[in-house]
C-alpha cells in the first residue's frame, strides 16, 4: 500500500510539475516575442530618421548584425538590403507590412522569409519622401527558448525530481503509518480522532465484522453445544425404550412371565416399540428439517382445514383424558407446506391434551386478516413456569419429567414446530402461568407467500 500511495504521489507531482513547466515555457515565449515586437519597433523609428536624415549615406557606416533592414521606394522596388543583393529581389508593393506603412505610416508583419528561411518579425516605416524602411529579425522560436534554458531547466527538473520523491515517500509513510498502528482488535478505540477521520468509516466497518464474527462464533459454538446435547439426548431416548423392551422380551423369552401376565408384557414391548418408532420419526423430521433436505412442495393450503385435521387425528387422545376440543374461526388460505403445517397444529394441540387436567379443554382458533393468519392454541392445563418459558422449544427439554414419562411422547414436538415456523417465516408468543393454562399464539405473514416461488 505504502509504495501505491509513493508512486501516486510521485506521478501526481511530476505530472504538476511538468504542466506548470509547460505553461511557463508558453508564457515565457509570448513575453519574449512581445518583447522583440516592442524592440524591433523602436529600432525602426530610430532607423528612419537616420535615413530620413542621411539618406543612403546613412548605411555606410551602419552594424546591424542582428537585424536585416530593407529600404523600399514607392513602388516596392528595393533601393537597399544589407543581406541580399537589392537588385535582384522581387517588389515588396504587396508585402503586409509595407501596404500597411504606406497606408497609415507603420506596419508590422510575422511570416516565413524564403530569402533566409526562417520566421521573422517585420516592422515597417513610411519615410517623409514616401519611401518605406523595413527592418526584420529572426523570431525566437520555442525550441530555441527551451535550449536557451537548457542549463537551468535541466537543474531544475532534477531538483523538482529529488524533491518530489522525498516528498512523496515522506507522505507516504505519513498517511500509512496511522493505518499500520491500527490495533485490529480494538477498532473502536480510534472513533473520533484526528489522524483517523478519512479511515474511520473502514474502522466502523472492521468493528462491525468483528461483532458479526464473534456473533457467528458463538452461533457456531452454541450449535455445536446443542449437537452435542442432541447427541447425548437421542442415545438416552433411545436406550429407554430398547431397554424397557430388552427387558421384557428377555423375561417372556426365559419363560419367567405367568401366564395372565404374559398379554400386559407384550402390550408393554408394543408400547415402547410405538414410542421408539416415534422418536427415530421425529428424529429424522428434526434432521431434515435442520439441512433443508425437504422433498415437500409449497401448495395453497386452507389453515382453517389442517386444524380441523388436526383435532380429528386427536379425538381419541383427547376422550381418553376427557379433554374436550373446540375448533372456532374461519377458512384462512395460505401458501405452505401442508404436512409441516399440519405438524405445527397437531404438535401444539398435542401437547395441550397431554399436559392438561382430566375435564379440561383445548380450544383452537384460526383468525385471518389481510396482513396475516393467527392460528391460537389454548388449553386449562398444567401451564409453565416463567423460567422454563424460554427453553421449551429445545430439543427433549420438559417442563415436568414425571408428568412426561406418564403422558409419553418424545420432548420433540416444540422443536419441530419451531423449526416449521422459521421455515414459513413464521412467529410463535406464549402466554403462561403454572396452574393456569396456556396459550400458543402463531402468525403467519400472508406477504411471504403472495409471490412465493420455490428455489
Amino acid at each position: 500500500m505504502s509504495n501505491k500511495i509513493f508512486k501516486a504521489i510521485w506521478l501526481v507531482a511530476i505530472t504538476v510539475f511538468l504542466a506548470s513547466l509547460i505553461f511557463i515555457m508558453g508564457i515565457s515565449y509570448n513575453y519574449f516575442t512581445s518583447l522583440q515586437k516592442k524592440q524591433l519597433k523602436n529600432e525602426t523609428d530610430l532607423a528612419a530618421r537616420g535615413v530620413a536624415l542621411s539618406g543612403m549615406v546613412y548605411f555606410d557606416q551602419l552594424q546591424a548584425a542582428d537585424y536585416r533592414i530593407t529600404w523600399i521606394d514607392g513602388e516596392g522596388n528595393v533601393l537597399f538590403d544589407n543581406e541580399a543583393d537589392f537588385q535582384t529581389m522581387e517588389n515588396h508593393l504587396e508585402r503586409k507590412e509595407v501596404k500597411e506603412a504606406l497606408e497609415k505610416g507603420y506596419g508590422q508583419a510575422v511570416r516565413f522569409s524564403d530569402t533566409l528561411s526562417d520566421q521573422q518579425l517585420y516592422a515597417a516605416q513610411r519615410l517623409p519622401d514616401g519611401t518605406v524602411l523595413r527592418l526584420s529579425i529572426v523570431q525566437t522560436t520555442v525550441w530555441a527558448l527551451v535550449l536557451g534554458f537548457a542549463q537551468p531547466i535541466c537543474l531544475v527538473i532534477f531538483m523538482a525530481l529529488l524533491l518530489s520523491v522525498f516528498l512523496a515517500s515522506h507522505l507516504a509513510r505519513k498517511i500509512v503509518k496511522p493505518i499500520n498502528e491500527i490495533d485490529p482488535d480494538h477498532p473502536e478505540a480510534y472513533y473520533g480522532k484526528e489522524n483517523y477521520k478519512e479511515v474511520e468509516p473502514l474502522l466502523r466497518h472492521i468493528s462491525a465484522q468483528r461483532r458479526q464474527l464473534k456473533a457467528d462464533q458463538d452461533q457456531i459454538e452454541k450449535t455445536a453445544l446443542i449437537r452435542q446435547e442432541f447427541t447425548t439426548n437421542v442415545s438416552h431416548e433411545l436406550k429407554t425404550p430398547l431397554h424397557a423392551i430388552s427387558g421384557y422380551a428377555e423375561l417372556l423369552a426365559n419363560g419367567l412371565v405367568k401366564e395372565e401376565d404374559v398379554r400386559p408384557f407384550a402390550r408393554r414391548i408394543y408400547d415402547e416399540s410405538s414410542r421408539l418408532s416415534q422418536l427415530v420419526e421425529d428424529i429424522i423430521d428434526l434432521t431434515r428439517l435442520d439441512s433443508g433436505d425437504l422433498e415437500m412442495e409449497w401448495e395453497d393450503c386452507d389453515l382453517y382445514r389442517i386444524g380441523e385435521n388436526a383435532l380429528d387425528s386427536l379425538e381419541a387422545a383427547a376422550e381418553a383424558r376427557n379433554v374436550s376440543l373446540d375448533l372456532s374461526g374461519s377458512r384462512s388460505m395460505m401458501k405452505g407446506i401442508p404436512q409441516l403445517l399440519y405438524s405445527i397444529v397437531y404438535n401444539l394441540c398435542d401437547n395441550a391434551i397431554k399436559y392438561n387436567y382430566p375435564g379440561g379443554w383445548v380450544k383452537l382458533v384460526v383468525t385471518p386478516s389481510e396482513k396475516e393468519i393467527a392460528l391460537s392454541v389454548k388449553d386449562s392445563g398444567i401451564g409453565i413456569a416463567k423460567e422454563d418459558q424460554d427453553r421449551i422449544f429445545e430439543r427433549f427439554y420438559r417442563v415436568d419429567k414425571s408428568h412426561s414419562k406418564e403422558v409419553g411422547g418424545t420432548g420433540l414436538g416444540l422443536s419441530i414446530v419451531k423449526h416449521a415456523l422459521l421455515l414459513h417465516g413464521g412467529r410463535i408468543r406464549l402466554q403462561s402461568q403454572p396452574g393456569q393454562g396456556s396459550e400458543f399464539v402463531v402468525t403467519f405473514p400472508l406477504s411471504a407467500y403472495r409471490n412465493f416461488t420455490k428455489a
